[in-house]
């Protein structure tokens, strides 16, 4: 692109990158606050300009490039999903706790969550520390420390934070089965993600172990979303043969699971069990109460950000994965099979 660097990162301007890119300063702000008046190759050209320079658009970007200022960043698809609200309040407490101030990017809306590229650019506004929730991008630049909340998997190298899914998982399938369940069906999540990964593992790890095959009609992948989950468990309800019993990778799929068994004329527990995953606290005052898997995500956030902090302040953290505990919570939505059943 021919862009001289002969400036120093730090004294970038919007009217540098205005400059560069041959365009005016006002359709920099617009690009930057993805407006969608600007022309497709232009928007384009702005952000490879951004890129390149290395532009921060504000002061406080800016301030998290530097360690001494007590500020880190957090990067979500979205602020309405329950299990990204229940893990900000866990950073939110730690940086109360440890006194730090945070500054959060979000794309607005759930269904941005797959673009990688759009995490990639506010990391690389930010460029300072960070921790990424439920990241699409498989990689990020590694100049400053990063921490993320359930991982994708195709980022081994990555520090970050998750829950003993296979474990999880594992036990919820052997409560289903002590309750006579045979035919379980599975809701599982998005399947970049570790844990989605994990919780399916776990699923057919607990069929093997009590000498039951597990079923490819029987499994079916969402993408943690309540619609989505509605979607695969009237899949699973349309079978000739519709299971007993369904395990849902979050409880947002296992709620959409029950309104698809009610849809279908199906009462829950009484004609189909329901287990859910994460425990978010509305679950408990559904109808019927969720039985599902707690993983603790409040706490997951706090130990993000305590693992954040710790490398900003130049202490080894010694692995590169810390996994929460889990625990099954036994409510309402599940019941042993009858004889006859």
């Amino acid at each position: 692109m021919g862009i001289s660097h002969a400036r120093s990162n730090k004294g970038i301007t919007s009217q540098d990158v205005a400059r560069a890119a041959g365009v005016s300063v006002s359709t920099v702000s617009r690009v930057l606050n993805d407006k969608d008046d600007v022309a497709p190759d232009t928007y384009q050209k702005v952000r490879g300009v951004i890129a390149e320079l290395g532009y921060a658009s504000s002061l406080a970007a800016k301030s998290l490039r530097s360690r001494r200022t007590g500020v880190i960043g957090l990067i979500m698809p979205d602020l309405e999903d329950p299990f990204r609200i229940q893990a900000m309040k866990g950073i939110h407490q730690a940086i109360v706790a440890l006194d730090y101030d945070l500054i959060a990017f979000t794309s607005g809306s759930i269904k941005k969550h797959s673009k990688a590229e759009r995490e990639q650019h506010y990391v690389s506004l930010l460029n300072g520390s960070l921790i990424v929730v439920t990241p699409a991008a498989t990689s990020f630049p590694a100049a400053a420390p990063r921490v993320a909340i359930d991982p994708n998997s195709q980022c081994p190298d990555c520090l970050a934070v998750t829950a003993t899914n296979h474990v999880g998982a594992l036990t919820a399938m052997e409560y289903l089965i002590n309750l006579g369940h045979r035919r379980i069906g599975f809701i599982g999540g998005r399947p970049d993600l570790l844990c989605a990964q994990q919780r399916l593992q776990g699923y057919e790890t607990a069929l093997r172990q009590a000498g039951i095959a597990p079923d490819p009609d029987l499994i079916t992948i969402g993408d943690f979303s309540r619609t989505t989950g509605r979607d695969c468990a009237q899949r699973l309800l349309s079978l000739a043969e519709p299971p007993t019993a369904i395990i849902a990778a979050n409880d947002q799929s296992a709620i959409g699971a029950i309104e698809a068994a009610r849809a279908a004329g199906r009462r829950v527990p009484d004609d189909m069990s329901v287990v859910g995953f994460d425990n978010i606290p509305e679950v408990a005052y559904y109808d019927p109460a969720l039985t599902t898997v707690d993983q603790f995500i409040v706490k997951m956030g706090y130990v993000a950000t305590e693992m954040l902090i710790r490398l900003i302040q130049g202490e080894r953290v010694e692995n590169n994965l810390y996994e929460m505990p889990t625990q099954l919570v036994v409510r309402d939505s599940c019941r042993a099979l009858k004889g006859g059943d």
